[in-house]
């Protein structure tokens, strides 16, 4: 099994705060240990709340960007 099979996507556009950062905890919650989330979101507060989840919850945010109003992040889970 290669790194790529081990990471889900999670689209979440069109939602609204807190939506995206409570979806991303439930899909965290049924995946193991290291496997890696990448989450789209468009709403400009996911900027903020995204990161902030990931340190208080002990992931690792591996990447976070922004492409074409779409705001991309690849979570490790813990």
């Amino acid at each position: 099994m290669t790194e790529n099979h081990s990471e889900n996507t999670l689209d979440l556009s069109g939602l609204l705060c807190p939506l995206p950062v409570l979806k991303a905890r439930k899909r965290l919650e049924a995946m193991q240990s290291g496997h890696v989330l990448k989450v789209i979101a468009t709403d400009p507060m996911s900027a903020i709340d995204m990161p902030y989840f990931c340190n208080e919850q002990g992931h690792t945010l591996l990447e976070q960007s922004n492409e074409a109003g779409a705001f991309i992040f690849r979570i490790r889970r813990k």
